[in-house]
């Protein structure tokens, strides 16, 4: 039995791409779950310092508890496009309301977080799931999720007469 490893750049990047994609989303979400299992719940150091966010409170509750769900729904990929967009509008709206009114850039303000988040967030949900997430287990998303994941040459030669 013979162990085939890629010999060149393309070929090691085509097969990583979807190990990379998996990883990124991962740890992606489980660090925003994270924020919000803090703030709901008071772990982890808790919210702002410690302590929770009161039940219900505008927007503060809203938002940990979008990060919560929506990141373990993005971390195991489930709904992943949808979670990951509501993820990364929540961020954008938490950097335009909270961080912004005190300076214009993410470093002058300590908006860096909500930032990364939401571009984070915006490129998964515009890349998608990949092959190793639980979408794939949906009747019809396994193709999709291929498509989606796979080089655009790839996909170039594959449909051509």
């Amino acid at each position: 039995m013979s162990v085939h490893f890629p010999t060149t750049p393309r070929a090691v990047t085509d097969t990583t791409r979807p190990l990379a994609l998996a990883a990124f989303r991962v740890v992606v979400g489980l660090l925003f779950a994270c924020h919000g299992a803090a703030s709901l719940f008071g772990v982890l150091g808790g919210a702002k310092g410690g302590g929770t966010v009161p039940f219900g409170q505008w927007p503060g509750w809203w938002a940990a508890l979008i990060q919560l769900a929506g990141g373990l729904l993005v971390a195991v990929g489930l709904g992943t496009r949808w979670a990951a967009l509501l993820c990364s509008g929540s961020m954008a709206y938490a950097y335009f309301t909270v961080h912004q009114q005190h300076a214009l850039l993410p470093l002058q303000n300590g908006g860096e977080p909500s930032v990364m988040f939401c571009w984070a967030f915006l490129a998964i949900a515009a890349i998608g799931s990949g092959p190793y997430a639980l979408d794939r287990l949906l009747p019809g998303r396994a193709q999709a999720a291929d498509h989606a994941t796979e080089p655009a040459a790839e996909r170039a030669r594959v449909s051509q007469p």
